[in-house]
Protein backbone atom coordinates (compact mmCIF):
# COMPACT_ATOMS: atom_id res chain seq x y z
CA UNK A 1 0.00 0.00 0.00
CA UNK A 2 1.45 3.36 -0.82
CA UNK A 3 2.17 6.23 1.43
CA UNK A 4 0.37 8.50 -0.40
CA UNK A 5 2.18 12.08 1.37
CA UNK A 6 5.85 9.91 0.64
CA UNK A 7 4.39 9.44 -3.07
CA UNK A 8 4.13 13.16 -3.33
CA UNK A 9 7.22 14.19 -1.11
CA UNK A 10 9.25 12.46 -3.86
CA UNK A 11 7.02 13.61 -7.01
CA UNK A 12 7.56 16.90 -5.32
CA UNK A 13 11.22 16.67 -4.94
CA UNK A 14 12.23 15.02 -8.47
CA UNK A 15 10.05 17.76 -9.78
CA UNK A 16 12.53 20.76 -8.17
CA UNK A 17 15.10 18.48 -9.12
CA UNK A 18 14.66 18.80 -12.98
CA UNK A 19 13.84 22.72 -12.41
CA UNK A 20 17.28 22.87 -10.56
CA UNK A 21 19.08 20.96 -14.41
CA UNK A 22 16.85 23.23 -16.44
CA UNK A 23 18.39 26.20 -14.93
CA UNK A 24 14.35 27.32 -13.83
CA UNK A 25 15.70 27.42 -10.38
CA UNK A 26 19.24 27.54 -9.07
CA UNK A 27 21.26 25.37 -7.21
CA UNK A 28 20.93 24.45 -3.38
CA UNK A 29 20.17 21.97 -1.45
CA UNK A 30 16.71 20.73 -1.26
CA UNK A 31 15.29 20.50 2.49
CA UNK A 32 12.84 18.32 3.68
CA UNK A 33 9.42 18.18 2.06
CA UNK A 34 6.64 17.98 5.10
CA UNK A 35 3.92 16.89 3.25
CA UNK A 36 0.95 16.09 5.65
CA UNK A 37 -2.87 16.77 6.01
CA UNK A 38 -4.54 20.08 5.79
CA UNK A 39 -5.54 21.44 9.37
CA UNK A 40 -8.62 22.80 7.88
CA UNK A 41 -11.04 21.90 5.85
CA UNK A 42 -11.74 22.31 2.04
CA UNK A 43 -8.39 22.41 1.92
CA UNK A 44 -7.64 19.17 0.07
CA UNK A 45 -6.20 16.08 1.46
CA UNK A 46 -2.45 16.29 1.13
CA UNK A 47 -0.67 19.60 1.55
CA UNK A 48 2.70 21.08 1.17
CA UNK A 49 3.82 24.24 2.09
CA UNK A 50 6.68 25.18 -0.32
CA UNK A 51 7.21 29.06 1.97
CA UNK A 52 10.57 27.13 2.98
CA UNK A 53 11.66 27.09 -0.68
CA UNK A 54 11.17 30.83 -1.31
CA UNK A 55 14.87 31.94 0.66
CA UNK A 56 16.50 28.71 -1.79
CA UNK A 57 15.36 29.64 -4.73
CA UNK A 58 15.16 33.47 -4.50
CA UNK A 59 11.45 33.12 -5.20
CA UNK A 60 8.29 34.05 -3.53
CA UNK A 61 6.86 31.53 -2.07
CA UNK A 62 3.45 31.63 -4.55
CA UNK A 63 5.40 31.75 -7.58
CA UNK A 64 7.74 28.73 -6.15
CA UNK A 65 4.57 26.38 -5.95
CA UNK A 66 3.18 27.53 -8.94
CA UNK A 67 6.80 26.67 -10.56
CA UNK A 68 6.07 23.19 -9.04
CA UNK A 69 2.18 22.55 -10.06
CA UNK A 70 3.54 23.45 -13.37
CA UNK A 71 6.23 20.74 -13.79
CA UNK A 72 4.92 18.08 -11.93
CA UNK A 73 3.67 14.84 -13.66
CA UNK A 74 0.13 13.47 -13.04
CA UNK A 75 -0.30 11.40 -10.11
CA UNK A 76 -2.83 8.30 -10.43
CA UNK A 77 -3.76 8.82 -6.85
CA UNK A 78 -4.49 12.85 -7.20
CA UNK A 79 -7.41 14.26 -8.53
CA UNK A 80 -6.62 18.16 -8.12
CA UNK A 81 -3.63 19.64 -7.42
CA UNK A 82 -4.15 23.40 -6.21
CA UNK A 83 -2.14 26.56 -5.45
CA UNK A 84 -3.00 28.73 -2.11
CA UNK A 85 -1.61 31.88 -0.59
CA UNK A 86 1.06 32.50 0.80
CA UNK A 87 2.13 29.39 -0.84
CA UNK A 88 0.84 26.00 -0.03
CA UNK A 89 -0.08 22.78 -1.96
CA UNK A 90 -3.09 21.33 -1.76
CA UNK A 91 -4.54 17.85 -3.29
CA UNK A 92 -7.34 16.24 -3.11
CA UNK A 93 -7.11 12.82 -3.81
CA UNK A 94 -8.88 10.66 -6.79
CA UNK A 95 -12.44 9.31 -6.49
CA UNK A 96 -11.49 6.44 -8.47
CA UNK A 97 -7.99 5.52 -6.90
CA UNK A 98 -9.75 5.84 -3.47
CA UNK A 99 -12.34 3.27 -4.63
CA UNK A 100 -9.44 0.85 -6.32
CA UNK A 101 -8.13 0.93 -2.54
CA UNK A 102 -11.46 -0.97 -0.97
CA UNK A 103 -10.01 -4.36 -2.91
CA UNK A 104 -6.12 -3.39 -2.35
CA UNK A 105 -7.24 -3.29 1.78
CA UNK A 106 -9.01 -6.69 1.53
CA UNK A 107 -6.37 -8.22 -0.68
CA UNK A 108 -3.37 -6.99 1.68
CA UNK A 109 -5.45 -8.30 4.82
CA UNK A 110 -3.23 -8.35 7.99
CA UNK A 111 -0.22 -7.00 5.91
CA UNK A 112 -2.32 -3.39 5.47
CA UNK A 113 0.33 -1.36 5.36
CA UNK A 114 3.46 -3.60 6.26
CA UNK A 115 5.93 -0.69 5.82
CA UNK A 116 9.89 -1.81 4.61
CA UNK A 117 11.16 1.40 7.08
CA UNK A 118 12.92 -1.46 8.69
CA UNK A 119 13.16 -4.07 6.33
CA UNK A 120 17.17 -6.18 6.82
CA UNK A 121 17.19 -4.38 10.64
CA UNK A 122 16.98 -5.51 13.88
CA UNK A 123 14.86 -4.10 16.95
CA UNK A 124 14.66 -4.84 20.46
CA UNK A 125 12.54 -3.71 22.55
CA UNK A 126 13.20 -4.45 26.61
CA UNK A 127 10.44 -3.73 28.84
CA UNK A 128 8.36 -4.85 31.68
CA UNK A 129 12.05 -5.71 33.48
CA UNK A 130 9.96 -5.57 36.98
CA UNK A 131 12.62 -7.59 39.88
CA UNK A 132 10.84 -11.11 40.84
CA UNK A 133 9.56 -9.81 44.38
CA UNK A 134 5.45 -9.53 43.84
CA UNK A 135 3.22 -9.89 41.20
CA UNK A 136 2.56 -7.11 38.37
CA UNK A 137 1.41 -4.03 39.71
CA UNK A 138 -0.61 -1.78 38.08
CA UNK A 139 2.56 0.42 36.99
CA UNK A 140 4.66 -2.48 35.21
CA UNK A 141 1.22 -2.99 33.33
CA UNK A 142 1.74 0.15 31.77
CA UNK A 143 5.13 -0.55 31.25
CA UNK A 144 4.04 -3.38 29.61
CA UNK A 145 1.63 -2.85 27.29
CA UNK A 146 3.70 0.34 25.76
CA UNK A 147 6.38 -1.97 25.43
CA UNK A 148 4.35 -4.66 23.83
CA UNK A 149 2.90 -2.13 21.92
CA UNK A 150 5.70 -0.51 20.59
CA UNK A 151 7.39 -3.83 19.52
CA UNK A 152 4.30 -4.38 17.20
CA UNK A 153 4.49 -1.16 15.85
CA UNK A 154 8.30 -2.12 15.08
CA UNK A 155 7.11 -5.21 13.41
CA UNK A 156 4.50 -3.71 10.88
CA UNK A 157 7.55 -1.38 10.13
CA UNK A 158 9.50 -4.45 9.10
CA UNK A 159 11.83 -4.64 11.98
CA UNK A 160 12.74 -8.11 12.96
CA UNK A 161 12.00 -7.63 16.65
CA UNK A 162 13.10 -9.17 19.85
CA UNK A 163 11.38 -8.95 22.88
CA UNK A 164 13.44 -9.00 26.50
CA UNK A 165 12.68 -9.27 30.09
CA UNK A 166 15.86 -8.11 31.96
CA UNK A 167 15.42 -8.83 35.71
CA UNK A 168 17.32 -7.83 38.83
CA UNK A 169 17.84 -10.65 41.20
CA UNK A 170 21.13 -10.16 42.61
CA UNK A 171 20.39 -7.01 44.41
CA UNK A 172 19.40 -6.05 48.33
CA UNK A 173 15.51 -6.58 47.84
CA UNK A 174 15.48 -10.09 46.74
CA UNK A 175 17.20 -10.87 49.77
CA UNK A 176 14.84 -8.75 51.98
CA UNK A 177 12.15 -11.01 49.62
CA UNK A 178 14.19 -14.20 50.50
CA UNK A 179 13.99 -13.62 54.56
CA UNK A 180 10.65 -12.48 54.18
CA UNK A 181 9.07 -16.11 53.14
CA UNK A 182 11.56 -17.42 55.36
CA UNK A 183 10.12 -15.56 58.09
CA UNK A 184 6.13 -15.81 56.73
CA UNK A 185 6.81 -20.18 57.02
CA UNK A 186 8.26 -20.17 60.85
CA UNK A 187 5.47 -17.60 61.55
CA UNK A 188 2.55 -20.35 59.78
CA UNK A 189 4.35 -23.37 62.03
CA UNK A 190 4.01 -21.29 65.08
CA UNK A 191 6.93 -19.41 65.71
CA UNK A 192 6.67 -16.29 67.58
CA UNK A 193 8.79 -14.23 65.38
CA UNK A 194 8.83 -10.58 64.55
CA UNK A 195 7.64 -9.50 60.86
CA UNK A 196 9.78 -6.08 60.13
CA UNK A 197 8.23 -3.29 58.68
CA UNK A 198 11.19 -3.37 55.73
CA UNK A 199 10.20 -6.43 54.87
CA UNK A 200 7.62 -7.06 52.42
CA UNK A 201 3.61 -6.95 53.78
CA UNK A 202 2.26 -8.80 51.09
CA UNK A 203 -0.34 -11.36 51.60
CA UNK A 204 0.64 -12.88 48.39
CA UNK A 205 4.35 -14.52 50.34
CA UNK A 206 1.77 -15.81 53.09
CA UNK A 207 0.14 -17.81 50.32
CA UNK A 208 3.67 -19.59 48.97
CA UNK A 209 4.69 -20.15 52.91
CA UNK A 210 1.39 -21.78 52.86
CA UNK A 211 1.89 -24.19 49.82
CA UNK A 212 5.50 -24.74 51.42
CA UNK A 213 3.67 -26.10 54.76
CA UNK A 214 1.49 -27.96 53.07
CA UNK A 215 3.86 -29.76 50.51
CA UNK A 216 7.31 -30.05 53.35
CA UNK A 217 5.63 -29.18 56.94
CA UNK A 218 7.96 -28.56 58.79
CA UNK A 219 11.07 -29.95 57.15
CA UNK A 220 12.45 -26.52 55.95
CA UNK A 221 12.51 -24.81 59.35
CA UNK A 222 16.93 -24.79 58.84
CA UNK A 223 16.92 -23.78 55.43
CA UNK A 224 18.79 -19.94 55.17
CA UNK A 225 17.35 -16.99 53.33
CA UNK A 226 18.77 -18.17 50.29
CA UNK A 227 16.94 -21.39 50.00
CA UNK A 228 13.40 -19.17 50.34
CA UNK A 229 15.04 -16.53 48.50
CA UNK A 230 14.79 -19.25 45.15
CA UNK A 231 11.79 -20.31 45.56
CA UNK A 232 10.02 -16.76 46.00
CA UNK A 233 11.93 -16.06 42.75
CA UNK A 234 10.68 -19.04 41.15
CA UNK A 235 7.05 -18.40 42.40
CA UNK A 236 6.83 -14.90 41.31
CA UNK A 237 8.26 -14.87 38.19
CA UNK A 238 5.92 -17.91 37.02
CA UNK A 239 2.75 -15.50 38.76
CA UNK A 240 4.44 -12.14 36.56
CA UNK A 241 4.48 -14.72 33.26
CA UNK A 242 0.81 -16.01 33.53
CA UNK A 243 -0.26 -12.29 34.13
CA UNK A 244 1.69 -11.19 31.04
CA UNK A 245 0.16 -14.01 28.80
CA UNK A 246 -3.36 -12.87 30.42
CA UNK A 247 -2.89 -9.96 27.92
CA UNK A 248 -1.19 -11.04 25.32
CA UNK A 249 2.17 -10.51 26.10
CA UNK A 250 4.92 -12.79 25.83
CA UNK A 251 8.62 -12.08 25.36
CA UNK A 252 11.13 -13.65 23.61
CA UNK A 253 14.29 -13.76 26.11
CA UNK A 254 14.80 -13.66 29.97
CA UNK A 255 17.81 -11.58 30.90
CA UNK A 256 19.30 -12.67 34.06
CA UNK A 257 21.06 -10.02 36.13
CA UNK A 258 22.75 -12.55 38.08
CA UNK A 259 24.35 -14.36 34.31
CA UNK A 260 26.37 -10.74 33.99
CA UNK A 261 28.59 -11.52 37.09
CA UNK A 262 28.89 -15.29 36.79
CA UNK A 263 30.22 -14.60 33.30
CA UNK A 264 32.47 -11.96 34.80
CA UNK A 265 30.54 -9.37 32.13
CA UNK A 266 30.54 -6.95 34.76
CA UNK A 267 34.12 -6.61 35.75
CA UNK A 268 34.96 -6.53 32.09
CA UNK A 269 33.22 -4.05 31.63
CA UNK A 270 34.70 -2.38 35.24
CA UNK A 271 38.11 -3.12 33.92
CA UNK A 272 37.80 -1.80 30.12
CA UNK A 273 36.71 1.47 31.90
CA UNK A 274 39.59 1.37 33.75
CA UNK A 275 42.17 1.36 31.39
CA UNK A 276 40.07 4.28 29.21
CA UNK A 277 40.90 6.40 32.20
CA UNK A 278 37.27 6.89 33.48
CA UNK A 279 37.25 4.58 37.30
CA UNK A 280 39.27 6.11 40.51
CA UNK A 281 39.10 5.19 43.94
CA UNK A 282 38.49 7.34 46.66
CA UNK A 283 36.16 8.25 49.86
CA UNK A 284 34.27 11.28 47.72
CA UNK A 285 34.08 12.15 44.21
CA UNK A 286 36.78 14.34 42.17
CA UNK A 287 34.56 17.44 42.35
CA UNK A 288 33.50 17.24 46.03
CA UNK A 289 33.25 20.55 47.80
CA UNK A 290 34.84 20.92 51.76
CA UNK A 291 31.62 20.35 53.28
CA UNK A 292 31.03 16.71 51.66
CA UNK A 293 34.79 16.03 52.20
CA UNK A 294 33.95 17.24 55.28
CA UNK A 295 30.85 15.16 55.85
CA UNK A 296 32.64 12.07 54.54
CA UNK A 297 35.44 12.20 56.69
CA UNK A 298 33.27 12.47 59.97
CA UNK A 299 30.72 9.19 58.51
CA UNK A 300 34.10 7.72 58.20
CA UNK A 301 33.77 6.17 54.74
CA UNK A 302 36.07 4.11 52.85
CA UNK A 303 37.34 4.42 49.68
CA UNK A 304 35.06 3.21 46.84
CA UNK A 305 35.15 2.57 42.92
CA UNK A 306 33.79 5.69 41.11
CA UNK A 307 32.95 6.24 37.60
CA UNK A 308 33.89 9.65 35.65
CA UNK A 309 30.56 10.66 34.16
CA UNK A 310 31.08 14.40 34.84
CA UNK A 311 33.27 13.58 31.85
CA UNK A 312 30.52 13.12 29.55
CA UNK A 313 28.21 15.96 30.98
CA UNK A 314 27.33 14.62 34.38
CA UNK A 315 26.70 16.56 37.31
CA UNK A 316 28.42 14.42 39.38
CA UNK A 317 30.59 11.37 39.95
CA UNK A 318 28.99 7.50 40.26
CA UNK A 319 30.11 5.04 42.30
CA UNK A 320 30.59 1.66 40.36
CA UNK A 321 31.39 -0.54 43.60
CA UNK A 322 31.44 0.50 47.09
CA UNK A 323 34.04 0.33 49.68
CA UNK A 324 32.34 -3.28 50.47
CA UNK A 325 32.91 -4.43 47.14
CA UNK A 326 29.25 -4.64 46.14
CA UNK A 327 29.02 -3.00 42.89
CA UNK A 328 26.01 -0.76 42.77
CA UNK A 329 23.28 -1.06 40.22
CA UNK A 330 24.90 1.27 37.84
CA UNK A 331 27.49 -1.06 36.83
CA UNK A 332 25.67 -3.99 35.93
CA UNK A 333 23.05 -1.65 34.06
CA UNK A 334 26.15 -0.42 32.01
CA UNK A 335 27.52 -3.92 31.29
CA UNK A 336 23.97 -5.42 30.03
CA UNK A 337 24.11 -2.23 27.95
CA UNK A 338 27.20 -3.39 26.07
CA UNK A 339 26.17 -6.91 25.82
CA UNK A 340 22.79 -5.74 24.27
CA UNK A 341 24.81 -3.45 21.92
CA UNK A 342 27.17 -6.46 21.46
CA UNK A 343 24.34 -8.65 20.05
CA UNK A 344 23.52 -6.06 17.36
CA UNK A 345 20.56 -4.70 17.07
CA UNK A 346 19.74 -1.57 14.80
CA UNK A 347 17.45 0.02 17.31
CA UNK A 348 17.20 -0.75 21.14
CA UNK A 349 14.62 0.60 22.80
CA UNK A 350 14.63 0.71 26.74
CA UNK A 351 10.73 1.36 28.54
CA UNK A 352 11.35 2.64 31.98
CA UNK A 353 9.76 4.74 34.20
CA UNK A 354 10.67 8.16 34.88
CA UNK A 355 12.60 7.88 38.31
CA UNK A 356 15.05 5.74 35.88
CA UNK A 357 16.04 9.29 33.72
CA UNK A 358 19.64 9.76 35.78
CA UNK A 359 20.27 6.27 35.45
CA UNK A 360 19.39 5.75 31.83
CA UNK A 361 21.40 8.97 31.14
CA UNK A 362 24.05 7.67 33.09
CA UNK A 363 24.33 4.59 31.10
CA UNK A 364 24.60 5.93 27.66
CA UNK A 365 27.81 7.72 29.46
CA UNK A 366 29.36 4.64 30.47
CA UNK A 367 28.31 3.39 27.06
CA UNK A 368 30.23 6.50 25.82
CA UNK A 369 33.03 5.51 27.94
CA UNK A 370 33.58 1.98 26.52
CA UNK A 371 34.08 3.16 22.91
CA UNK A 372 30.74 2.41 22.35
CA UNK A 373 28.25 4.40 19.81
CA UNK A 374 25.04 4.52 22.51
CA UNK A 375 22.75 5.73 19.45
CA UNK A 376 20.81 2.49 18.96
CA UNK A 377 19.33 3.02 22.14
CA UNK A 378 15.92 4.98 22.63
CA UNK A 379 13.95 5.48 25.83
CA UNK A 380 10.80 5.97 26.56
CA UNK A 381 9.96 7.16 29.65
CA UNK A 382 6.65 6.52 31.46
CA UNK A 383 5.00 9.43 34.15
CA UNK A 384 3.30 7.21 37.30
CA UNK A 385 0.18 5.51 36.61
CA UNK A 386 -2.75 5.40 39.32
CA UNK A 387 -5.84 3.36 40.03
CA UNK A 388 -8.74 5.33 40.78
CA UNK A 389 -11.17 4.36 42.88
CA UNK A 390 -14.58 6.14 44.20
CA UNK A 391 -14.78 6.92 48.25
CA UNK A 392 -18.15 6.41 49.13
CA UNK A 393 -17.77 8.21 52.59
CA UNK A 394 -15.74 11.09 50.67
CA UNK A 395 -17.58 11.51 48.11
CA UNK A 396 -14.75 11.61 45.39
CA UNK A 397 -12.44 9.60 43.19
CA UNK A 398 -8.98 8.65 45.70
CA UNK A 399 -5.39 7.23 44.26
CA UNK A 400 -4.58 3.95 45.86
CA UNK A 401 -0.39 4.36 46.61
CA UNK A 402 1.47 1.81 44.78
CA UNK A 403 3.34 -0.59 47.19
CA UNK A 404 4.87 -4.21 47.08
CA UNK A 405 6.21 -4.32 50.14
CA UNK A 406 3.33 -2.80 52.37
CA UNK A 407 1.28 -4.95 50.08
CA UNK A 408 -1.45 -2.29 49.16
CA UNK A 409 -1.34 -2.43 45.14
CA UNK A 410 -3.26 -3.21 42.41
CA UNK A 411 -2.31 -5.69 40.87
CA UNK A 412 -2.60 -6.66 36.35
CA UNK A 413 -4.77 -9.78 37.93
CA UNK A 414 -7.29 -7.42 40.18
CA UNK A 415 -7.52 -4.77 36.91
CA UNK A 416 -7.96 -8.01 34.39
CA UNK A 417 -10.61 -8.94 37.01
CA UNK A 418 -12.51 -5.77 37.25
CA UNK A 419 -12.24 -4.82 33.90
CA UNK A 420 -11.08 -6.94 31.05
CA UNK A 421 -7.70 -7.50 29.21
CA UNK A 422 -8.54 -5.23 26.12
CA UNK A 423 -9.78 -2.53 28.36
CA UNK A 424 -6.23 -2.73 30.17
CA UNK A 425 -4.35 -2.56 27.32
CA UNK A 426 -6.40 0.21 25.55
CA UNK A 427 -6.33 2.47 28.13
CA UNK A 428 -2.60 2.10 29.08
CA UNK A 429 -1.92 3.03 25.74
CA UNK A 430 -4.20 5.63 25.14
CA UNK A 431 -2.14 8.64 26.48
CA UNK A 432 1.17 9.84 26.55
CA UNK A 433 3.90 8.50 28.20
CA UNK A 434 4.85 11.46 29.19
CA UNK A 435 1.16 12.05 30.70
CA UNK A 436 0.13 10.87 34.28
CA UNK A 437 -2.51 7.90 33.92
CA UNK A 438 -5.16 7.34 35.96
CA UNK A 439 -6.42 4.26 35.51
CA UNK A 440 -10.37 4.53 36.19
CA UNK A 441 -11.92 0.94 36.86
CA UNK A 442 -15.68 2.42 36.56
CA UNK A 443 -15.22 4.05 32.94
CA UNK A 444 -13.37 1.64 30.98
CA UNK A 445 -15.93 -1.33 31.76
CA UNK A 446 -18.92 1.14 30.27
CA UNK A 447 -20.75 -0.26 27.17
CA UNK A 448 -21.39 2.69 25.80
CA UNK A 449 -19.64 5.02 23.10
CA UNK A 450 -17.89 7.41 26.33
CA UNK A 451 -15.69 4.28 26.61
CA UNK A 452 -12.97 3.84 23.29
CA UNK A 453 -13.00 0.56 24.00
CA UNK A 454 -16.40 -0.61 23.08
CA UNK A 455 -16.40 2.43 20.80
CA UNK A 456 -13.47 0.72 18.69
CA UNK A 457 -14.43 -2.59 19.13
CA UNK A 458 -18.01 -2.04 18.53
CA UNK A 459 -17.10 -0.83 14.79
CA UNK A 460 -15.50 -4.39 14.13
CA UNK A 461 -18.69 -6.00 15.61
CA UNK A 462 -20.77 -4.13 13.01
CA UNK A 463 -18.95 -5.03 9.87
CA UNK A 464 -19.33 -8.71 11.44
CA UNK A 465 -22.85 -8.38 12.09
CA UNK A 466 -23.23 -7.52 8.50
CA UNK A 467 -21.27 -10.37 6.98
CA UNK A 468 -23.26 -12.98 9.69
CA UNK A 469 -27.03 -11.49 7.79
CA UNK A 470 -25.50 -11.34 4.60
CA UNK A 471 -24.47 -15.46 4.93
CA UNK A 472 -27.71 -16.23 6.56
CA UNK A 473 -29.35 -14.68 3.39
CA UNK A 474 -27.21 -16.05 0.78
CA UNK A 475 -25.86 -12.57 -0.18
CA UNK A 476 -22.06 -11.77 -1.58
CA UNK A 477 -20.34 -8.85 -2.72
CA UNK A 478 -18.85 -11.22 -5.86
CA UNK A 479 -18.19 -8.95 -8.90
CA UNK A 480 -19.45 -6.25 -6.63
CA UNK A 481 -19.02 -2.53 -8.53
CA UNK A 482 -17.00 -0.41 -6.33
CA UNK A 483 -17.80 2.58 -8.67
CA UNK A 484 -21.10 2.64 -6.92
CA UNK A 485 -19.31 3.97 -3.74
CA UNK A 486 -20.34 6.94 -2.18
CA UNK A 487 -18.57 9.88 -0.59
CA UNK A 488 -19.05 8.56 3.00
CA UNK A 489 -17.46 5.12 2.32
CA UNK A 490 -14.77 7.10 0.68
CA UNK A 491 -14.18 9.35 3.55
CA UNK A 492 -13.26 6.47 5.79
CA UNK A 493 -10.98 5.21 2.98
CA UNK A 494 -9.33 8.47 2.88
CA UNK A 495 -8.79 8.16 6.37
CA UNK A 496 -7.47 4.19 6.74
CA UNK A 497 -4.69 5.45 3.84
CA UNK A 498 -3.07 7.26 6.97
CA UNK A 499 -2.41 4.07 8.77
CA UNK A 500 0.79 4.01 7.14
CA UNK A 501 2.04 7.55 8.13
CA UNK A 502 0.68 6.91 11.82
CA UNK A 503 2.93 3.65 12.48
CA UNK A 504 6.03 5.28 10.79
CA UNK A 505 5.57 8.15 13.03
CA UNK A 506 5.04 5.83 15.76
CA UNK A 507 8.18 4.23 15.35
CA UNK A 508 10.11 7.09 14.41
CA UNK A 509 9.51 8.79 17.54
CA UNK A 510 8.77 5.99 19.72
CA UNK A 511 5.37 6.92 20.18
CA UNK A 512 3.35 4.08 20.42
CA UNK A 513 -0.20 5.65 21.72
CA UNK A 514 -0.46 7.35 18.55
CA UNK A 515 -2.10 4.32 17.37
CA UNK A 516 -4.69 4.45 19.87
CA UNK A 517 -5.18 8.07 19.10
CA UNK A 518 -6.01 7.22 15.26
CA UNK A 519 -7.61 4.28 16.06
CA UNK A 520 -10.46 6.06 17.90
CA UNK A 521 -10.63 8.74 15.31
CA UNK A 522 -11.31 6.27 13.05
CA UNK A 523 -14.04 4.77 14.54
CA UNK A 524 -15.34 8.36 15.00
CA UNK A 525 -15.30 8.32 10.92
CA UNK A 526 -16.82 4.88 10.75
CA UNK A 527 -19.79 5.00 13.24
CA UNK A 528 -22.07 7.61 11.57
CA UNK A 529 -21.60 6.07 8.27
CA UNK A 530 -22.41 2.89 9.23
CA UNK A 531 -26.09 4.07 10.50
CA UNK A 532 -26.16 6.06 7.20
CA UNK A 533 -25.15 3.66 4.62
CA UNK A 534 -26.98 0.69 5.02
CA UNK A 535 -26.08 -2.89 3.00
CA UNK A 536 -29.19 -5.41 3.60
CA UNK A 537 -32.05 -3.12 3.29
CA UNK A 538 -35.22 -3.43 0.73
CA UNK A 539 -34.65 0.42 -0.45
CA UNK A 540 -31.25 -0.40 -1.35
CA UNK A 541 -30.67 -2.09 -5.21
CA UNK A 542 -28.36 -4.70 -5.24
CA UNK A 543 -25.60 -3.62 -7.41
CA UNK A 544 -25.32 -1.05 -4.37
CA UNK A 545 -25.68 -3.59 -1.61
CA UNK A 546 -22.85 -5.49 -2.69
CA UNK A 547 -20.34 -2.38 -3.13
CA UNK A 548 -21.50 -1.55 0.26
CA UNK A 549 -20.86 -5.00 1.35
CA UNK A 550 -17.50 -5.16 -0.17
CA UNK A 551 -16.47 -1.83 1.15
CA UNK A 552 -17.73 -3.24 5.20
CA UNK A 553 -15.74 -6.23 4.65
CA UNK A 554 -11.80 -3.64 4.14
CA UNK A 555 -13.48 -1.18 6.73
CA UNK A 556 -13.36 -5.02 8.79
CA UNK A 557 -9.48 -5.63 7.71
CA UNK A 558 -8.52 -2.62 8.72
CA UNK A 559 -10.18 -2.26 12.25
CA UNK A 560 -8.72 -6.03 12.78
CA UNK A 561 -5.56 -4.78 12.03
CA UNK A 562 -6.12 -1.61 13.86
CA UNK A 563 -6.66 -3.82 17.17
CA UNK A 564 -4.21 -6.67 16.79
CA UNK A 565 -1.35 -3.09 16.54
CA UNK A 566 -2.58 -3.06 20.01
CA UNK A 567 -2.94 -6.32 21.06
CA UNK A 568 -6.37 -5.97 21.62
CA UNK A 569 -9.09 -8.62 20.60
CA UNK A 570 -11.45 -8.19 17.67
CA UNK A 571 -14.38 -9.58 18.96
CA UNK A 572 -17.47 -10.89 16.48
CA UNK A 573 -20.48 -10.31 19.31
CA UNK A 574 -20.53 -7.70 21.68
Amino acid sequence: MKQLNQELEWAIRETLQRAQADGDLPAFDIPAIPVSAPKRAGQGDLSYPAMGLARHGGMKPLEIAKLIVRRMPALDFLETIEVAPPGFINCTLSATYLKRQVDAIIAEGQDFFRLDLGLGKTAQVEFVSANPSGPITIGHTRNAVVGDAMARLLEAAGYDVQREYYYNNAGNQMIVLGKSLMLRYLQQLGDDIEFPDSYYQGEYLEAVAADLIHEYGDALRDKDWTYFKDIAEARMFAWINRSLCSIDIKHDDFYNETSLFHSGQIWQALEVLRENGYIYEATHWEGADAAEIADVKAKGYEPATWFRSTAFGDEKDRVMVKSDGVPTYTLPDIAYHRDKLERGYDIAVNVLGTDHFSQASVVQYGIRALNMCPDPIHVIFLQMVRAVRWNEERGEYEAVKQSKRAGDFDTLDDLVAMTSADAVRYHMLARSPSSQLDFDVEQVVKQTNENPVYYIQNAYVRCAGIFREAEERGFSDDSADLSLLGEAELKFIRKSLELGNVIEQAVTNYEPHKIAFFAQELAAVFHPIYDRVRVLHSEVPTDVAKARLRFYRAAAVVFYRLLRLMGMSAPERM
